[in-house]
């Protein structure tokens, strides 16, 4: 398992798409973001286009990851754990509940499942900015979420300007 991290749009996602391109198919990309209004489904387009044409599968899984079942062994790509952290402790009525549970187990089932996952993350938080209370929340909640993900992964990668940085683990040729 491989985790990558790193601020908005640092190059994760090409790196993630590239990291999947060297290995054999099945290749399966696994898309937490739910779509919700025009800047999400810009997004979304733009991913889309990006891995256009790279044999991938694409599963839109916005919640309940554990109960995924792939047809085939092969390499996934889950984009992104902030996306499905929010989508699992945010209902739509505003109640929030503790997701760690949910997308721990869910990333360790889609993991059995698989040869190889690369799981893209963020890092957010580190701004230090006066957040809301639900807000908070979520910032410790993946905060959590991805220190027990970098401690499980086999290789964690910082991407800076599309740079990755070995943080565990060594860079991969």
């Amino acid at each position: 398992m491989m985790l990558l991290t790193g601020g908005s749009a640092c190059g994760k996602s090409s790196y993630a798409e590239a990291l999947c391109l060297r290995f054999s198919m099945p290749r399966y990309y696994i898309a937490a973001m739910r779509p919700y209004g025009e800047g999400s489904e810009e997004k979304i387009a733009r991913h889309r286009t990006m891995r256009a044409d790279k044999g991938f599968v694409t599963v839109e899984r916005y919640t309940g990851l554990s109960g995924l079942l792939l047809p085939h062994r092969g390499i996934a790509l889950l984009e992104c754990i902030c996306n499905l952290t929010a989508n699992e402790m945010f209902d739509e009525q505003g109640n929030i509940k503790d997701p760690f549970d949910a997308v721990i187990s869910g990333v360790a089932t889609l993991y059995r499942q698989c040869r190889h996952l690369i799981v893209v993350t963020n890092d957010v938080g580190s701004d230090s900015k006066g957040y809301d209370p639900g807000t908070r929340a979520y910032i410790r909640a993946l905060g959590r979420i991805n220190a027990t993900l970098a401690g499980q992964a086999d290789h964690v990668y910082e991407l800076v300007c599309g740079i990755p940085i070995p943080l565990k683990g060594e860079l991969l040729p």
